[in-house]
Parts: structure tokens; C-alpha cells; sequence
């Protein structure tokens, strides 16, 4: 554990060199191009290639999706209980996230003119779900749900296989649950591939979307603009915000909770204003970890991705954790400091509240999405929402009178940015005095 104190004179300069996050080193970036390359040149030999290379599975083309039969067969083997959880937590988001779909509208701006907006949803996504030793079924609803709810025709899985080319009955009991049909047991950069351009087997989708490891998340940066990109989310990070009423076994478990996700590079935070709680919490941390399965894991991440921090008072908490923008924050405080709290904090990707509210409800079954900004990113933007799976457009219509009351504006616009034809393709509207001015309907 590192230890930082906020009265430190070295405090932000220490605390942005740890929150940083690492670049993709030059070895991953080439790794990444070289095999894009390939599959917009090979199409669904290279995705057969690197799938037999990476997953160690001997993938036909014509193997890629899977058949009906096999979703159902391996939704079948998955416990009634297990079934019945991933039901509860689809209801769960969907209870969210349908409060949210924005509606068209149309409105009357200044010179009387039509304006508005109207939503569309994007016609063919495709949802990444990582798999390995941490298969995350719930990345399954936390995607497509939402997906869902905002009208997407087309909806496609994609989800690395093991050698045997199966992928966990779990994650297609939950493919099941939801409808969802066209499901591709191909992964890691050859999936966000096959996504972007599309082979003979794997129609190109117009937007990838869902976290992934190091490779991926580098492979959608790069063929980003080929294709929409939902985020860049890396390795997961956990902040809790503590005083004395903070539980300090429960503050404990959050954070090995975070922290065994599996890359090792996961980062945790620890904000209390008394030192008492600082050891009682690294006490817990010791004593937890013993047993846990992915302990090695998650002793990396206590050694190198853990920083304590000592701050005078809860005063300095937002300044602190705007700079942290971390993904999770978990504010185990007493009611009394929650308004000011919230009030001035304003990066964050998502917010816990209190000893009985831990981060594994956001990530399973609260009800947002738990694909959310990593890496400093909850600056600058939110998790995912059912917004973007959306297209806006906005509509515009003007009867001539209307025009009129825009010229001027139009006319000192046009002079200003050197742009006379601009200005003159509303003057010459005007111009046609003999044309008849039909009244424009509403939107």
C-alpha cells in the first residue's frame, strides 16, 4: 500500500503520477495493427487463424455463430437459481434504463420556425463479452438491455470460446433470456476486427460497444471512425470515501472485490480523514485475503495499484476525487456529509452510497449499466446508456416570413466568416417575390 497525505506540499503531483493511466505499450499497438490488417485483408481465414493462435480453437468459418440448437442446449444446463438470478437483474435494468429513452420533440424557436429532434436507433451493433477465467455474464445484460430498449434491429454477441469452441452456458442462458440470435464465439482483437469490417460470415456492425482487456480495448481505439466506439474502458477502480462511521470490514472487502477482476493492473483507493481508520481497513485487507481463489491476483494489485490516502477533513474530498475521476466511488460517510458530497463531486462514473450499498450491486443487478470511464475518463464522459445506441437528428423547417426574421442574423454571419454565398442562399429566397408562401406544416 501506498500512502499519500493531502497536507503533503508533493500531494498532486504524487497522486496524478499514480492515477495515470499506462498507455498501450508500442508492442501491443503493433500486435494490434498487424493482426487488423490482416483480417481486412483475409477476412475469415485470419479470424480463423487467430482464433486457432489466441484461444487454441480450430474454428471453421462456418463455425463462427452458433447454431440455434447449441444456445439452447447450453442454456438448458444452467441451474434454475443461476436463471433466475440473471432474470431478476435483466428487470433490474430495464426498470433503469427505460427511464431514460429520449422522445422526439418539436418546438418553435425565436423567428417562429419548426425545430426539433428525433431519435433513431443504429441499425447493427455488436456487443463484445469478455470470457477467459472471468466470463462476465452480466456484461451480457448490461449491453444488450440496453440495446434493447432503444430499438436496435440488429443485435450481435461476440465472446471468445475456449478450445473446444464453446462458450460458457451462462452467458447463453443470458443471450437466450434476452432473444438474442446471432451470437459468434470469436474474440480478443480478431472479434473487434471482424466487427469493424465486416468478413463473408460476419456482417460489419456500425458500432462496437462492452469492455475488454488490453488488446481489445487497444483494437477499438484503432478502429475507431471505421466504426462508432462506445469507450475505452481498461482495468477497473474502486475509491471509497471514508470517516468514522465507515465499516472497516466491509470497506475491506469492496476493495479485494475490485481488485480481483484479473489483470493486475486494477486500481484501488482508500480517502479516510483518521489514520485509525486507514490501519483498521489494511488490517481487514490482511486478514480477507487469506483463501480467496484469485489471491495472487490480488496481491499484485495491493503491492502496485493501491494508494491510501489522509486528508484533513471530508472538505477535501471532492477536489480529490474529481481528480481521481475514478470508475467506482463508494462514499462510506455519515448522512449528514452526503449532500455536500455529491454536490461538488463531479467525476465519477458511478456513486455507492453508504456501508450497506457495495460496488458488486452496480456490477450484477442495481440497474445501471456497469460499463462505465476508466482511466481519468469520468471527466469528460458517463457510462453507457441507452443514448448511445441511439442516432439524433436534428429537423428544421422555415415558412418564408420566418426567413425573413432570420436574414439579418444569416446575412452578419455570412459577412463575418467571409461566406457570401452563404448569406445570399437565404437572400435569394426572399428575392422571389412572385412565388407563393405556402404555410409550413407542423413537424
Amino acid at each position: 500500500m501506498r500512502l499519500l497525505d493531502s497536507s503533503d506540499k508533493n500531494f498532486a503531483a504524487s497522486l496524478a503520477d499514480f492515477c495515470r493511466a499506462a498507455a498501450p505499450s508500442p508492442e501491443i499497438r503493433k500486435t494490434v495493427a498487424d493482426i487488423l490488417a490482416d483480417i481486412r485483408e483475409r477476412g475469415d481465414e485470419a479470424v480463423a487463424y487467430y482464433a486457432a493462435k489466441f484461444d487454441a480453437a480450430k474454428l471453421r468459418a462456418r463455425e463462427f455463430r452458433l447454431r440455434p440448437d447449441e444456445i439452447a442446449a447450453a442454456a438448458a444446463r444452467v441451474p434454475a437459481a443461476r436463471k433466475k438470478a440473471i432474470a431478476e437483474a435483466r428487470d433490474a435494468l430495464l426498470a433503469f434504463h427505460r427511464r431514460h429513452l429520449p422522445k422526439d420533440w418539436t418546438a418553435s424557436n425565436p423567428h417562429g420556425a419548426s425545430v426539433g429532434e428525433i431519435f433513431r436507433p443504429i441499425r447493427r451493433v455488436a456487443l463484445y463479452i469478455p470470457g477467459g477465467q472471468a466470463p462476465l455474464v452480466s456484461t451480457v445484460l448490461h449491453t444488450a438491455v440496453l440495446a434493447q430498449i432503444a430499438g436496435c434491429p440488429e443485435i450481435a454477441l461476440f465472446s471468445p470460446s475456449n478450445p473446444r469452441g464453446a462458450l460458457p452456458d451462462e452467458i447463453l442462458a443470458a443471450a437466450k433470456l434476452l432473444g438474442l440470435q446471432e451470437i459468434y464465439r470469436v474474440g480478443g482483437v480478431q472479434a473487434i476486427g471482424a466487427a469493424a469490417y465486416g468478413t463473408l460470415t460476419i456482417p460489419a456492425a456500425d458500432k462496437i460497444v462492452g469492455p475488454g482487456n488490453a488488446y481489445v480495448c487497444e483494437a477499438k481505439r484503432q478502429v475507431f471512425g471505421t466504426v462508432g466506439i462506445d469507450s475505452l474502458p481498461g482495468p477497473s477502480e474502486l475509491m471509497l470515501v471514508c470517516d468514522e462511521t465507515a465499516d472497516p470490514a466491509c470497506a475491506a472487502a469492496d476493495l479485494l472485490a475490485q481488485a480481483e477482476h484479473g489483470s493486475g493492473r486494477e486500481k484501488i483507493y482508500l480517502l479516510a480523514t483518521s489514520p485509525t481508520t486507514l490501519n483498521a481497513v489494511n488490517d481487514q485487507l490482511r486478514r480477507q485475503l487469506a483463501g480467496l481463489a484469485r489471491d495472487d491476483k490480488i496481491r499484485r494489485v495491493l503491492d502496485e495499484g493501491f494508494l491510501a490516502i489522509r486528508a484533513a477533513s471530508l472538505d477535501e474530498a471532492p477536489s480529490i476525487v474529481n481528480a481521481i475521476a475514478p470508475e467506482h466511488l463508494q462514499l462510506l460517510v455519515r448522512d449528514a456529509a452526503l449532500k455536500p458530497l455529491l454536490r461538488d463531486i463531479r467525476a465519477a462514473g458511478a456513486i455507492f452510497i453508504g456501508n450497506n450499498t457495495p460496488t458488486v450491486l452496480g456490477d450484477f443487478t442495481a440497474g445501471p449499466s456497469h460499463v462505465l470511464p476508466t482511466g481519468r475518463a469520468a471527466r469528460f464522459s458517463s457510462g453507457l446508456r441507452v443514448s448511445d445506441f441511439l442516432l439524433r437528428a436534428s429537423v428544421t423547417r422555415y415558412t418564408k416570413p420566418q426567413l425573413a426574421k432570420a436574414l439579418p442574423v444569416t446575412t452578419a454571419f455570412g459577412q463575418m466568416e467571409h461566406l457570401d454565398a452563404h448569406a445570399r442562399s437565404a437572400q435569394i429566397r426572399l428575392e422571389k417575390t412572385s412565388a407563393k408562401n405556402h404555410p409550413a406544416a407542423p413537424l
